[in-house]
């Protein structure tokens, strides 16, 4: 059973950088053909893709985040990050950890709720 579980902080101020951390179990993040995602999605709003790394760590940005994300991994800990910089308030949402193949997400992390406030 694929597992995958985000971590960090809740709060977040403008103008700050936010870290987010996902830690997979039951599958490696290098299997072939996988990639593995972040999602959000604001309050009122529907599902936001932001990126991914693909197994052989390649990323892939949506462009509307394309110049403040970055997704990173650490293959040792099987766990992948999120990494959002110049945050503002509409960037307040729960952000979804995913693993996709394809045009497909098959396991989701529960969600965590990400605010951007002062």
């Amino acid at each position: 059973q694929v597992r995958l579980q985000e971590s960090g902080p809740g709060l977040v101020k403008p103008s700050q950088t936010l870290s987010l951390t996902c830690d997979v179990s039951g599958d490696s993040i290098t299997t072939s053909g996988y990639a593995w995602g972040w999602i959000r999605q604001p309050p009122g709003k529907g599902l936001e893709w932001m990126g991914v790394i693909a197994y052989d760590g390649s990323t892939f940005y949506a462009p509307l985040f394309e110049s403040r994300v970055s997704i990173s991994r650490d293959t040792s800990k099987s766990q992948f990050f999120l990494r959002l910089t110049s945050v503002i308030p509409e960037d307040t949402a729960v952000y979804y950890c995913v693993r996709q193949l394809k045009g497909d997400y098959d396991y989701w992390g529960q969600g965590t709720q990400v605010t951007v406030s002062s």
